[in-house]
């Protein structure tokens, strides 16, 4: 099967926290959940949009004897605007790193590594994926709006912005330069699933990532399906 790289869609998008070593947080009290990944996909719950920018920065022309002799390139900064439908109040809060005390309130402190996959399809019956191993995440705004005869409704606006993953064995070209992002696609050629879920999340074992009880296999090309 071939691989395409136009993509319809939103399967879903994987988080993680991940500690100041590049390892994943397992633990469902300190990080996201017991396996420290968490799919969103429960009632009501799930990604409306995840648009991605700032992949790659347009290269700036560089001149000697009156002609263009190469192109330089600065560091690429990607960020992700990301909606939710709905994303449980515990978990936002700590993807934002806002601190949950004993009143059921929150106030902003220090920001968490956040590690995230996105899912979509190609047009030819792969999975598509974008992935980040390390970023920080953002609510810059909240909006309201009066009830009338229609429902006004406020779906969850958060900014997500790639860092450099903190294990400088991961997302490392052929110059041995790391990069902030890497895509993979189900149908290319040597694609393994347990690989790329083990470097996005920062040694995440397993070929899968379970979402609200259940398995979504990811080695056959169907994740999130």
């Amino acid at each position: 099967m071939s691989a395409g790289v136009s993509t319809s869609g939103i399967n879903w998008i994987a988080l993680a926290m991940i500690d100041d070593t590049g390892k994943i947080i397992a633990d469902a009290k300190k990080g996201l959940s017991e396996s420290g990944v968490v799919l969103l996909d429960g009632d009501g719950e799930g990604a409306t949009t995840a648009n991605i920018t700032n992949i790659e920065e347009a290269g700036t022309p560089q001149y000697a004897n009156n002609k263009v002799k190469r192109t330089a390139h600065g560091t690429p900064t990607p960020q992700v605007a990301v909606t939710y439908l709905d994303l449980p109040y515990e978990i936002a809060m700590k993807c934002n790193g806002y601190e949950l005390d004993a009143t059921g309130g929150a106030t902003l402190g220090d920001k968490p590594h956040l590690a995230m996959l996105i899912c979509s399809d190609d047009f030819k019956g792969n999975k598509y994926f974008d992935g980040f191993a390390n970023g920080e995440m953002i609510m810059p705004t909240r909006n309201h709006g009066t009830n009338n005869k229609n429902e006004t409704d406020a779906n969850a606006a958060f900014t997500y912005q790639s860092l450099t993953p903190i294990d400088d064995t991961v997302f490392v070209n052929s110059k041995g330069t790391q990069q902030p992002y890497k895509q993979w696609n189900s149908g290319a050629t040597g694609f393994n699933a347990a690989t790329m879920l083990k470097e996005v999340f920062g040694g995440y074992a397993g070929d899968d990532i379970t979402k609200h009880g259940q398995v979504a296999k990811t080695a056959s090309g169907s994740m999130g399906s």
